[in-house]
């Protein structure tokens, strides 16, 4: 293993389309491999950026009105091998490796927030492959970077341009970032779903408190 694994390719599912076809065109220019789900690659290829669609990866289609479109071995194996430990595995179930991940979650809390939020609108918009993939990335960070945050292409590609990769310190970074938010956003759909005494609560820390001050 290199402190930082090259990203070759890499795999995007965005709700959230602010900034990723500059980024996408950055990442095709430096020679990575782009896949896309459904409404980001038809994104990309509005942008004359090559793009192969996750159906061609999987050999499977997106189904039950989009429900199921990446839940798939070739996917989150592509995210959760291990490198050279699992390489046998993925070669013989032809599995190819997943360096970089680009995946923002159906606006769950914005639909809910709204006055006129259908109970159905609400299900609906309970984001289960996004959530999947960006956890299958985040825990092997050793390996592979993950994104949830716009915010965060910049400092990403900087790196990918320097070295071919990022450091480990920024993958972890990353990962912690993909956990928080994930949490966040389960505490959301159970505080929306919830009927009994649990409440679960999402904090940010905006200052260190001095001992005994808290």
């Amino acid at each position: 293993m290199t402190a930082k694994p090259l990203i070759k390719r890499a795999l995007l599912s965005a709700s959230d389309k602010e900034g990723l076809a500059v980024f996408a065109t950055q990442l095709h220019q430096l020679g990575i491999e782009i896949i896309a789900t459904g409404g980001t690659a038809k994104l990309l290829e509005e942008h004359n950026i090559p793009v192969i669609n996750v159906e061609d990866v999987t050999g499977f289609p997106e189904i039950m009105d989009g429900r199921v479109k990446t839940l798939h071995p070739k996917v989150h194996g592509g995210l959760l091998a291990r490198r050279g430990i699992d390489d046998t595995v993925m070669q013989e179930q032809g599995i190819t490796p997943i360096d970089l991940v680009v995946v923002n979650l159906y606006p769950f809390q914005q639909t809910v927030a709204k006055e006129n939020c259908s109970r159905e609108d609400a299900i609906e918009n309970i984001d289960i492959g996004g959530p999947t993939m960006l956890r299958s990335a985040a825990k092997n960070h050793e390996f592979v970077t993950v994104i949830v945050d716009p915010h965060d292409y910049k400092r990403v590609i900087e790196e990918i341009k320097k070295d071919g990769g990022t450091t480990l310190e920024t993958r972890k970074r990353l990962a912690n970032k993909v956990f928080a938010h994930t949490a966040e956003y389960d505490a959301a759909i159970s505080n929306y779903l919830h009927d009994g005494d649990t409440l679960n609560i999402a904090l940010t820390k905006k200052a260190e408190l001095r001992y005994g001050e808290n």
